[in-house]
């Protein structure tokens, strides 16, 4: 158990206490802080933490070993850099910086003061996304060829006055904020993506930032995922299909307003009489659905903490977070440019 302070009485910051005290480690969580010192009371209380108002003030805590960063976007990045400077080890929530550079800056003090730094990509840890891995590791759809993706909602009454809306803070709209879950699976089952073509517009919403993204990233041997990320997807939805020799696979739904979350494996029939090997026609499928809560956020902090303990590199880590961000750096520029862009 790991001494944790959090940064951010949010949703997420609520959903990263719910996972300290659902993973028996409530006593270990010593304060909560955000600038409405109501909301922070209200989560601080459940746990038997203190509330503060003021983030620099967890820095003071005696024996603090962990900072959850949940803020805004813009000021995720100062925080993580003085906890790590403090000496603590860092869950960041995506994005891991508003760019790039800012990503960077994170991933530099992690390795000078030899600290985990993880990006908050529960996404990996949900049961069909992590069994669709496993499955592609053994094999099971053979070399991959491509991954189609479609993640989105629909906003909600007043959504162009909400922090996501401002790009100073947000640093970008829908790209940073669901766009980089799916950027990263895409880099997690195919490898480095190389090179990236973005269309990024506002379609909709009376904001500066953009509500709908479609791109194509390309990684090595030519495969590539195409994925198109909208907060005008009037019903909430998430699909991300993995395309290989032998067969698919096929997530959808994340749980709740998402839909119950599902794994489809197709599988194409074998005939070493045909061309190819495979027979023609309807592959056979499997599903598995998993419709009880949410576990990702609890398995992602057993995984920070695991890897905090064992010393190693946590799944979805700090070079994680600054790839993706280079990614998305590279798809603005696409899209400014009107050209398929290297990933730098």
């Amino acid at each position: 158990m790991i001494k944790t302070a959090i940064v951010g009485a949010g949703l997420i910051g609520r959903k990263r206490a719910e996972s300290l005290i659902s993973c028996g480690q409530s006593n270990w969580l010593a304060a909560v802080c955000d600038t409405n010192l109501d909301r922070a009371a209200a989560l601080a209380t459940a746990a038997g933490a203190r509330a503060l108002d003021d983030w620099r003030r967890i820095l003071e805590i005696p024996g603090l070993e962990a900072v959850i960063a949940a803020a805004p976007n813009k000021f995720n990045a100062e925080i993580a850099v003085a906890a790590l400077e403090r000496g603590c080890h860092v869950l960041c929530e995506k994005p891991l910086g508003r760019n790039a550079r800012e990503a960077e800056r994170l991933n530099r003090v992690a390795v000078r003061r030899s600290r985990t730094l993880k990006t908050g990509f529960n996404h990996r840890h949900h049961p069909a996304l992590r069994k669709a891995r496993a499955l592609v590791e053994a094999g099971g759809i053979g070399p991959l060829y491509y991954i189609r993706g479609v993640y989105g909602h629909g906003g909600r009454p007043g959504y162009e006055n909400e922090w996501r809306a401002d790009p100073e803070i947000a640093g970008g709209g829908v790209l940073l904020d669901q766009g980089v879950h799916v950027i990263d699976l895409s880099r997690w089952f195919l490898g480095e993506i190389r090179e990236v073509y973005g269309q990024v517009r506002t379609a909709h919403w009376p904001m500066q930032v953009e509500d709908h993204v479609s791109m194509i990233l390309r990684a090595d041997g030519g495969r590539t995922a195409c994925l198109e990320v909208s907060w005008t997807q009037w019903k909430n939805r998430f699909q991300f299909e993995i395309f290989g020799e032998k067969g698919y696979l096929l997530i959808e739904g994340l749980g709740g307003s998402y839909g119950i979350e599902k794994l489809v494996y197709g599988t194409r029939r074998a005939d070493p009489e045909t061309p190819g090997g495979y027979a023609g026609g309807a592959p056979d499928e499997e599903v598995d659905e998993f419709p009880g809560p949410d576990i990702s956020w609890n398995e992602e902090w057993r995984e920070f903490t695991g890897a905090i303990l064992e010393g190693r590199e946590p799944l979805g880590s700090g070079r994680d977070g600054l790839q993706a961000a280079r990614i998305i750096d590279a798809v603005y520029r696409s899209a400014r440019l009107n050209t398929p862009v290297p990933v730098d």
